[in-house]
């Protein structure tokens, strides 16, 4: 069995989560337990039936076949790295801990028929165990843009929390938590078809430009349909926000219908080495000539006589 000493996988997301901790100390009130954590941070085996789930999980969605997966895994080697729990109010009989992370491994301990489970003990306040839980997630890139974006809301609402603040203490960029914030705005059909995968976060953000409920519903029917790509479904959103803006494919230069005007144009073009088209009604008109570069210019002036 792995240690956790030799664990670098644990070695990396604990120090994710252990800095939330020092700045932001225990509220003086939570009781003291026993058994309590070693001072060096050894887990203890805590009885699975004793340990409550976590009410801040910001996951709603879990793979049954990788759930069995690591049941099996379990059942072989056993649970490798620790869980986190926090202490609970002794009136709460025989449960004892509440989950802050590793909520996998304790219902796959549940599947292997294990008894107890290795966990570290944090007494931790509501605000730090939510914190916790979706450090955890985002490290793990476990959650899918929905349950990103629920829970920075959740963040927001019950802890007040700026979207600045936020991403300090999640590592994110305050752009990305805006972005995720965002994907609450669609209309909640679009919202489950983004947490179940079938359209993805960049095509739910490319779909927050049609800002009404109805457009977005219509464009996001579309693209699954005709299974765009996030690069289509940006060019196609831009062509319904300007339906006159799309460009025309290939335009030829007109041609002049009298006989010895197109001469004429054809002239020019002979002696001058460069792109002429004469427009002409009825006598009037004008004559265009495109040059690339200064010295077309120049072949121009001196062709009209100019220095």
């Amino acid at each position: 069995m792995m240690t956790i000493a030799t664990d670098p996988k644990r070695r990396a997301l604990g120090k994710g989560l252990e800095s939330l901790l020092p700045s932001r100390p225990a509220p003086a009130t939570v009781p003291a337990i026993t058994p309590v954590a070693e001072p060096t941070g050894k887990p203890l085996e805590i009885p699975l039936d004793q340990i409550e789930r976590n009410p801040y999980q910001t996951r709603t969605h879990f793979d049954e076949t990788k759930l069995k997966e690591l049941a099996e895994s379990i059942t072989a080697s056993g649970v490798v790295q620790p869980i986190v729990v926090r202490p609970l109010n002794p009136n709460k009989g025989t449960i004892k801990y509440q989950l802050i992370t590793g909520e996998r491994r304790w219902l796959a301990s549940f599947q292997a028929n294990k008894t107890t489970i290795p966990a570290i003990v944090r007494p931790v306040s509501d605000e730090q165990t939510l914190e916790m839980t979706i450090v955890e997630n985002l490290q793990r890139a476990d959650l899918n843009p929905m349950e990103q974006a629920r829970a920075y809301q959740r963040l927001s609402h019950e802890f007040k929390l700026t979207q600045e603040q936020m991403a300090q203490r999640t590592g994110k960029e305050r752009a990305s938590v805006t972005n995720f914030l965002r994907l609450l705005r669609l209309p909640e059909p679009i919202q489950q078809k983004v947490e179940s995968g079938d359209l993805s976060f960049g095509h739910a953000k490319t779909l927050l430009a049609l800002g009404s409920a109805e457009s977005i519903t219509y464009a996001a029917q579309k693209i699954l349909a005709l299974n765009l790509s996030v690069r289509q479904t940006e060019s196609y959103v831009q062509g319904l926000l300007n339906p006159e803006a799309k460009p025309k494919k290939n335009p030829k230069p007109s041609q002049p219908d009298d006989p010895n005007v197109r001469e004429a144009q054809d002239r020019l073009r002979r002696t001058l080495g460069l792109k002429v088209q004469i427009e002409d009604k009825q006598g009037k008109g004008k004559v265009i000539i495109e040059y690339a570069n200064l010295e077309d210019f120049d072949a121009i002036l001196t062709a009209l006589g100019g220095e």
